[in-house]
């Protein structure tokens, strides 16, 4: 059987400051979008340049109160060239970033940023 992965889905409270967040903090591009006026919903699919896998922002219109993200999602992976220089640039944004980060016995290779709706994207030196 053979497998491939497509996209993972996220349920956002303001699209375009997500969009922004997604494309300018971490650098994905749009690869096309669907309104459904009539239902009130829009998706919107981003992927790296590369192509491929995606992430799917699911933007219901009037949503009032922020999602509940919960306690058993806990974050996104993206690889980056030049760690600092993308830290700097999420910092420069205005987003929520931590200190670069190790696994016990390792330099620092990574941090996470956190998203306009409160999901965590986790940026790893390549």
């Amino acid at each position: 059987m053979s497998v491939k992965m497509l996209h993972t889905c996220i349920r956002v409270k303001d699209l375009e400051k997500s969009l922004k967040f997604y494309k300018e903090a971490i650098g994905l591009i749009e690869t096309r979008r669907k309104e459904f006026p009539e239902n009130k919903f829009a998706l919107v699919f981003l992927s790296d340049r590369i192509g491929g896998y995606e992430i799917e922002l699911t933007y219901n219109y009037d949503t009032e109160k922020p999602y509940e993200i919960g306690n058993g999602f806990s974050h996104t992976a993206i690889e980056v060239e030049n760690l600092e220089k993308t830290r700097e640039k999420n910092i420069e944004l205005g987003y929520e970033v931590t200190d670069l980060k190790g696994l016990p016995g390792e330099k620092p290779r990574y941090y996470f940023v956190t998203d306009p709706d409160g999901y965590k994207v986790e940026v790893i030196r390549k």
